[in-house]
């Protein structure tokens, strides 16, 4: 770990350093202002927290460390966690470096197999990689330094020592979860010749002729890295962390946010819609006009159209962009990725009509999960799992950053319903 952690601890000095001057020099300057809606609504758009991994912008989508997510969709995901903790792609000497280091650890220790093996059949995959994960917090080199005394400036060494353990393993862990759920066969062990993405490809064991299933899974693992810190798999994470717990401590909590169906059950709800749709219509794609008259019948009885809006963009997500493209290229010509071309055509149009919806554009949940049912993965129970190996990726990243800029334990004042009731002057 000698190339990252040299780089990192550059990174680690500006960031402590000017974490304390801004607090020092600027402990009273108001950098918004908050809405008793914002109160009411979830906190939703305050501005409490910094994350310098990935934006959000209402009207472009996804950057990560400001380059637009759609022209990273061919970079490996080891890269994309390089430019997440440092702000810039590794040099040849750093991706060999990182190889091995997304490789050396990646054997599960005997015990995280014994729990798995002695959970309920019918446990949910999420419940089974949060489990695991957490399972293997004993292994943690985090709590090991805190425990020896390391001080709090160095932390986040150990907290990158553990994002490499937790991230060379948990493809291991998800895709021998798959296969032991759903009655796919013994485990496939992981390779030491093949890249993150590829090796979580080839471990799930799913037909791949042609290599567009591993395609799938780097581009898939890249759009769903990270995503801002407020939402609520980053932002539980990153307040647990804040208690300095280790890294095991704090991704399973964020797992448990992620696996809501608010969060990271969205996909399987727009395939669910999907199928419906192809098994209505006989296994064809609708017409314009038939689409139409289903999409009415949802919004005219109160419902959404699966897939639609955003809570922060007003554009076509570039996530959904990249997986459409991807399917265009790839399985043009399958009914079920037809209906989701079709909706893309004529969903915004209802919505406009409509006229209630603040965002009438697609969101990546409106494609993923048809392109993964396409090669073979037709458990949906197990899309959040897929999620949420990719988003270990921007979580471990985060918490790195935080240790590293000395963050402080999360603490927001709450209000009582009678408080806020007098400041608005109800009572």
């Amino acid at each position: 770990m000698k190339l990252i952690t040299a780089k990192m601890a550059d990174i680690a000095d500006t960031l402590r350093s000017e974490r304390k001057q801004m607090a020092k020099q600027h402990e009273e300057t108001k950098v918004g202002e908050i809405t008793a809606g914002q109160v009411l609504g979830g906190i939703r758009g305050v501005p409490a927290l910094i994350c310098d991994t990935s934006t959000v912008n209402a009207d472009e989508g996804l950057r990560i460390r400001n380059i637009p997510i759609l022209e990273l969709t061919k970079a490996q995901p080891e890269d994309i966690f390089f430019l997440l903790c440092t702000g810039s792609f590794p040099n040849d000497s750093e991706r060999t470096e990182l190889h091995e280091l997304f490789t050396q650890n990646s054997s599960v220790p005997y015990y995280v197999w014994n729990v798995l093996e002695a959970m309920p059949r019918d446990s949910h995959p999420m419940v089974m990689l949060s489990t695991a994960i957490l399972v293997m917090e004993r292994e943690s080199r985090f709590r090991a330094a805190y425990d020896t005394g390391k001080g709090k400036d160095k932390l986040w060494q150990f907290m990158l020592e553990d994002a490499f353990l937790l991230l060379s393993r948990i493809t291991t862990i998800a895709a021998a979860i798959y296969r032991m759920r759903f009655d796919k066969g013994e485990r496939i062990a992981p390779r030491t010749d093949l890249d993150w993405g590829a090796n979580f490809a080839y471990m799930l064991g799913l037909p791949d002729n042609n290599s567009r299933f591993t395609e799938l899974i780097r581009m898939y693992l890249v759009l769903h890295s990270d995503h801002e810190g407020g939402n609520v798999s980053a932002f539980t994470a990153n307040t647990v962390s804040s208690a300095l717990s280790d890294l095991f401590y704090s991704f399973s909590a964020g797992l448990n946010g992620l696996a809501g169906p608010l969060h990271g059950l969205a996909n399987q709800e727009c395939l669910s819609f999907v199928l419906e749709l192809h098994e209505k219509f006989g296994g064809k794609i609708p017409s314009d006009d038939e689409l139409a008259k289903e999409m009415w019948a949802l919004l005219n009885s109160g419902q959404v159209i699966p897939g639609y809006g955003h809570a922060v963009l007003r554009v076509t997500d570039p996530r959904f962009t990249a997986f459409h493209n991807f399917g265009k290229q790839n399985c043009g010509d399958d009914a079920i990725f037809g209906i989701v071309d079709k909706l893309f055509q004529i969903a915004p149009k209802v919505l406009t009509e409509h006229g209630k919806a603040k965002n009438v554009w697609p969101n990546v949940d409106a494609a993923s999960g048809s392109l993964l049912y396409y090669y073979g993965m037709k458990e949906f129970e197990f899309y959040t799992v897929m999620f949420g190996v990719s988003r270990a990726m921007g979580i471990a990243a985060q918490l790195v950053l935080a240790r590293a800029a000395g963050v402080p334990i999360t603490r927001p004042k709450g209000l009582t319903s009678a408080g806020i009731k007098k400041m608005l002057g109800m009572n």
